[in-house]
């Protein structure tokens, strides 16, 4: 199988590519929430998660507070059991700000390939009509 045929058929690729937007997401959702990990989960389908690892974001989450990016606090005053509220950080609006930064240019990039691509494709399938 060649590289292109893999390219083709793993799905892979494009988690990986998600789970790479999942942090400038999750800062993204904390600049106007300060929310439980659960809550966060649900908004993340709204950015195209369809099938997200509950467990990875929790991960993921604690590995931002870690490098200091988020902050968490503990909740108690709903009658249930505890939860844990994040919030972003400065660390984290600069970390987001870098991210949209590139996403920005990134944005240019594939803009130019899809213009170029149906630039073709059309020129493509109007030769072949003539």
């Amino acid at each position: 199988m060649s590289d292109m045929e893999k390219l083709q058929n793993d799905k892979l690729g494009g988690i990986a590519a998600r789970k790479n937007l999942l942090i400038p997401c999750l800062l993204l959702l904390l600049r106007d929430l300060r929310v439980h990990g659960y809550q966060l989960i649900q908004e993340l389908v709204s950015f195209g998660f369809e099938s997200i690892d509950q467990g990875y974001v929790y991960r993921t989450l604690r590995q931002m507070e870690k490098e200091n990016l988020v902050h968490s606090q503990w909740d108690t005053t709903s009658g249930g059991p505890a939860k844990r509220i994040y919030s972003i950080t400065q660390q984290g609006e600069d970390y987001l700000s870098s991210w949209a930064t590139t996403l920005e240019q990134y944005q240019r990039t594939l803009d130019r390939f899809f213009e170029m691509y149906e630039r073709l494709l059309f020129s493509s399938s109007k030769n072949s009509q003539e």
